[in-house]
């Protein structure tokens, strides 16, 4: 689905761009998909897992995202480069037509300059237009920053699944589940 893009200004003055992802971008987001899967040990993938990722596949991925009603993939622009990403996706069957899930990751060096923020208030006013009632999220137990960042924007959390992932240093964490009401 595509939207209206939106100019923001980060905390740093800098301007950026919230724009629909597009077929052209499959090159760059390949990069950054697989780059900060390596920033932390809070995106559900390792770089490795996302090395085998090609730019046609990307292309086919984001072409079915801008035909699609219920999905819409946000891509943040500073300076021409992608910053961040973010998603907002809700399943079309009544009884759960309500509900939308969010995801979000941003380039490290992206990070605390207003960008999250910046991409969940797009993500709330596209699924408040699109009449759904509450958003979900689920994040790496551990992962403070993101908590902080979801609570922020409205976020609840309302169960953790123990043992969800298995980090490679042989440890496991939780998988914190957040609703927020619209």
């Amino acid at each position: 689905m595509l939207f209206e893009e939106k100019h923001i200004v980060l905390k740093d003055r800098t301007p950026a761009l919230l724009r629909p992802a597009r077929v052209e971008d499959a090159a760059a987001l390949v990069d950054y998909l697989i780059a900060t899967a390596g920033e932390t040990e809070f995106i559900l993938a390792y770089p490795d897992e996302r090395a085998g990722m090609t730019v046609e596949q990307e292309e086919r991925f984001l072409q079915g995202v801008a035909d699609a009603p219920d999905h819409v993939f946000i891509v943040c622009e500073v300076n021409g480069e992608i910053a961040g990403n973010c998603s907002l996706q809700y399943n079309p069957k009544r009884k759960v037509r309500h509900r939308g899930a969010v995801a979000i990751t941003l380039y490290k060096k992206f990070w605390n300059r207003g960008i999250g923020t910046a991409m969940f208030g797009l993500m709330f006013d596209i699924a408040r237009g699109w009449g759904l009632e509450q958003l979900e999220l689920e994040y790496v137990e551990g992962n403070e920053r993101g908590r902080a960042l979801y609570e922020k924007t409205g976020f609840e959390t309302y169960a953790v699944l123990p043992n969800a992932y298995h980090l490679s240093d042989g440890s496991s964490r939780g998988s914190v589940m957040m609703v927020k009401k619209l």
